[in-house]
């Protein structure tokens, strides 16, 4: 009877092994394909942080106009009343992160006009500059929170290079190897989403360590 059940179990085959090794490929081959692109995303969205947080540190009054429209628009007392519960607060910054951000900036603005969401998020970037600049003190920004715009930024620039890659095959078929348009915005949307689901676990490790490292040094 051992010996039956035995003979009768399936092995397993090699290709379901090597599948999560292949998701995993997948993304890294798109970003090595456009690595001079994503080079120059990866300038465009950490230098504008930087270039915000200089220029509110050397015209305060654009500092203060942001952080006046923090507060005007309940941003400010929204993060106070989340402040002393990390994971509700955690799970508050993946949704601001990942849908108001990553998707109705970058993503479907991109899937309507070539290029959208990357002049979008350029400004954006800008204004996180200056809020940083303007709320927080310069040690808290570049110690613990630094960490927290090399990871969420990261994710953004992933979006970023998919909403480039969509662009340039839905303008440049042939850069894609696509015959028409409406091929090369299928393929390009298809490398979006590989580029997509990189970026989801950066924005989860994003939102648990903003929302940690902000309740711990605000609890102080």
């Amino acid at each position: 009877m051992l010996r039956k059940a035995i003979a009768t179990k399936r092995p397993i085959h090699p290709s379901h092994a090597a599948r999560p090794i292949r998701l995993l490929r997948k993304p890294f081959q798109i970003i090595r394909a456009n690595f001079r692109a994503y080079l120059i995303i990866n300038a465009i969205a950490y230098g504008l942080v930087i270039i915000g947080m200089v220029a509110a540190m050397v015209f305060p009054n654009l500092g203060a106009a942001q952080l006046a429209t923090l507060e005007d628009n309940g941003t400010g007392d929204l993060v106070r009343s989340l402040i002393n519960n990390p994971w509700l607060f955690a799970l508050t910054i993946l949704g601001v992160n990942v849908i108001r951000v990553g998707v109705l900036s970058i993503v479907l603005p991109s899937l309507i006009v070539p290029f959208a969401g990357i002049a979008i998020f350029a400004h954006k970037a800008f204004t996180i500059g200056l809020s940083l600049a303007s709320t927080t003190s310069i040690p808290v920004v570049w110690i613990p929170h630094s960490l927290t715009l090399l990871i969420e930024f990261q994710a953004y620039a992933l979006l970023m290079l998919g909403a480039y890659i969509l662009g340039q095959a839905w303008i440049r078929p042939a850069t894609i190897g696509a015959r028409n348009p409406r091929q090369g915005y299928v393929r390009g949307l298809q490398q979006l989403g590989w580029l997509s689901l990189t970026a989801l676990p950066l924005f989860i490790v994003g939102a648990i360590w903003e929302a940690f490292s902000l309740s711990y040094l605000f609890s102080r």
